[in-house]
């Protein structure tokens, strides 16, 4: 089995090609910075393949997929993990900001799809996007992430609608606060981010953050054979969180 990871050199997206190597895929990792995509292809094994791009450049990323599919053969699974997060409110975000958000989170999925869903029709397979709590429930100082979240749940359903008929199934997980570079920039944007920190850890009801591994898991189990009744759905890996009602 090929998979295809993007976001794949850091965070949810390596822990995820980390993890579907363990299980038997050869992977192809997705991503900006070459050399951390190089230490992240040394852990899953020989056949590892990468390629460094921005998925939010359609014309560079038009040249490289074709020429990649050409070379790994199709994918059989599919993870969009690349993400970001623009800290602030509505009013205060610049349109190069806002836009920069949407176009990692979310414009970047249709880019890639339109090469690796027509590679994928002949045969079917598994797509997982990442989406996040913030799909469901917003957090302050946030706007532009949890609306990039938002559309990608709902793009998920969308996706899984137009690909049943090939058997491509489409699923979502949804972590909560996963201790990755990401969600340390964003401590870091708080006026106090060691509190910021400890209170995301001591706000699920597991008591404690998430690690990649912990999302990986999820993902692998949604694109495995396993899953194959699953599709359109979103999985929660956020310890409890969301199933918990906010107490003084």
């Amino acid at each position: 089995m090929i998979a295809y990871v993007t976001g794949a050199s850091s965070g949810i997206g390596r822990g995820a090609a980390v993890r579907l190597a363990a299980d038997g895929a050869k992977v192809v990792l997705l991503g900006r910075d070459q050399s951390r995509l190089d230490k992240a292809a040394a852990e899953c094994g020989p056949d590892a393949v990468t390629a460094a791009f921005d998925v939010t450049d359609a014309s560079t990323v038009d040249t490289v997929l074709p020429e990649l599919l050409a070379r790994t053969g199709p994918p059989g699974v599919v993870v969009h993990a690349a993400g970001q997060t623009v800290v602030g409110s509505l009013d205060s975000l610049t349109a190069e900001q806002w836009h920069r958000q949407l176009d990692v989170n979310l414009t970047g999925i249709h880019t890639l799809n339109r090469h690796l869903w027509p590679a994928m029709l002949p045969a079917g397979g598994a797509i997982v996007l990442v989406a996040s709590t913030a799909s469901f429930a917003a957090f302050p100082q946030d706007a532009a992430y949890v609306a990039s979240k938002g559309a990608v749940l709902a793009l998920t359903k969308a996706m899984a609608l137009d690909g049943a008929p090939a058997g491509i199934r489409v699923n979502a997980v949804c972590p909560g606060f996963i201790r990755t570079p990401n969600l340390e920039g964003y401590f870091d944007a708080q006026d106090d981010p060691a509190a910021a920190a400890a209170g995301a850890a001591a706000a699920a009801p597991l008591g404690r953050m998430g690690t990649p591994a912990d999302v990986a898991a999820a993902i692998a189990f949604l694109a495995s054979p396993d899953a194959r009744f699953i599709t359109g759905a979103s999985l929660l890996v956020d310890g409890g969180l969301m199933a918990k009602v906010p107490t003084a």
